[in-house]
């Protein structure tokens, strides 16, 4: 018999806009093509998925893979393999390297430095600087560029705009929505003394006040030039109180870290592991994360993937850099979540495949329906095992999450149609792809969600 499809995905229960059901996936030149029952049907290779949920592609829209500049930590390839395996298809990664990502020319460099080398599709952020507000309209539409990135504080890098006329400026020459990282540098510099060398001392430092600032002169200035704005590592209640009000205006994004990891206990156990930008605050935070997390005022999780050698972690704080790596542990956790009933599955899904997709305007991504790209991560919720430093293929090799017992795991990665990692195991040669963004669907006047 002729082979109808290319691939057909047989048994598994499948992760739809419609709901969670029994179905077949058959696959043809990379788009899904049918889905049901296809028990008649011929394919020219079949994937076994009884017992598995099938999800569309999972994507990680905050990663930093340090090149150029930092590849010790990590880079293009490591960092997209340790992605397929972590059940990820697809990342964007922050311009903070070095040189950092502001420039065509920069930008193009990334795009030729991915070619050949990412497991998985990957586009990239282009940073805004005082420097080159003005040019940042016609970077933000450059091939695989998923927009603009802004630093109100200053973190791991030199990128930084600050001041207000600056952000502004920044603002007014976007066309698509705006990544934030919200911390008001003025506070930070004027509570520096304050990090002595306890790196608990870090929330202290960078405190929930410097967040809540700076997200709510964001806010105040988005609305004046009327450009959506997309707030990075949401961290703290307040914050939440003031996105609640400007769901017209503001995608939110939280992280694995900041919802399960909590202060003081994590810099007792982890140290300068711990440290990240903006930091881990205490629990009432992280149960204010989950609130808006189920009752919709966050859009999206994603890692803030952000390796640092251990040597590096072991500096005395607060010489020590802020960062921890995350990309091949979100799908984990995040299933790890369901079965704890703290989110449902088809809602994990919403926040790390659909959700993504729709704001970064990803055409073909985040949802499992015909005509989509068939970009599948294959799931086993009932499995359960202890995460080891081991199994992380950053170059950093380090979780801050090692020794806890998960129980669902990535099985299978499909990438465009074609099977690319299987039960721990990178299949075949990087076939990762320049991501595409209409540059039409995220103008302003456009809904957040």
């Amino acid at each position: 018999m002729r082979p109808s499809y290319d691939l057909i995905v047989r048994g598994g229960r499948c992760v739809t806009p419609s709901g969670t059901l029994p179905a077949d996936v058959g696959i043809t030149a990379g788009r899904i093509s049918a889905l049901g029952s296809l028990s008649g049907a011929a394919a020219a290779e079949e994937l076994g998925a009884r017992g598995l949920h099938v999800l569309p592609g999972i994507i990680d829209s905050h990663v930093h893979f340090r090149e150029p500049g930092f590849e010790h930590k990590e880079d293009l390839a490591s960092g997209s393999r340790g992605a397929l395996l972590g059940g990820v298809t697809a990342v964007v990664e922050m311009p903070n390297t070095d040189p950092p990502t502001t420039t065509e020319a920069a930008l193009r460099d990334k795009r030729e430095r991915a070619h050949g080398r990412a497991f998985c599709h990957v586009g990239f952020y282009v940073g805004a600087t005082p420097g080159n507000a003005d040019a940042l309209g016609e970077l933000e539409r450059s091939p695989g560029c998923a927009g603009i990135k802004l630093f109100m504080g200053r973190s791991t890098g030199g990128l930084l705009v600050d001041a207000e006329g600056d952000v502004r400026r920044v603002l007014r020459a976007a066309a698509r929505r705006v990544a934030v990282h919200a911390e008001d540098e003025a506070r930070l510099v004027e509570r520096s003394p304050l990090r002595g060398s306890d790196p608990a001392r870090h929330p202290l430092w960078r405190d929930a006040e410097s967040a809540r600032l700076a997200t709510e002169r964001v806010l105040r200035l988005a609305r004046e030039t009327g450009c959506r704005i997309h707030l990075l590592h949401v961290t703290t209640a307040e914050e939440l109180e003031l996105l609640a009000r400007h769901r017209d205006l503001a995608s939110v994004e939280v992280t694995p870290q900041h919802l399960l990891l909590e202060a003081p206990d994590c810099y007792a156990r982890l140290g300068t592991r711990a440290q990240i930008n903006p930091p881990i605050r205490e629990a009432s935070h992280a149960r204010a994360l989950w609130r808006g997390l189920l009752a919709g005022t966050v859009d999206t999780v994603a890692s803030d993937h952000a390796p640092h050698t251990l040597e590096e972690k072991a500096q005395p704080y607060p010489d020590s850099p802020s960062g921890m790596p995350g990309v091949q542990t979100l799908v984990p956790l995040m299933l790890d979540a369901v079965n704890r009933g703290r989110i449902r599955l088809e809602r994990a899904v919403e926040l790390c495949s659909a959700a993504p997709a729709r704001i970064l305007g990803i055409p073909g991504k985040g949802r499992l329906e015909v005509g989509a790209d068939a970009d599948l991560t294959l799931v086993d919720l009932a499995h359960s095992r202890v995460l080891e430093d081991g199994w992380i293929a950053s170059r950093c090799a380090w979780t801050p999450f090692a020794g806890r017992r998960l129980r669902g795991w990535p099985r299978v990665t499909v990438l465009g149609g074609c099977v690319v990692a299987r039960d721990g195991e990178v299949v075949g040669p990087p076939s990762g792809k320049l991501l595409a963004f209409a540059n039409a669907s995220l103008t302003r006047g456009d809904a957040a969600t």
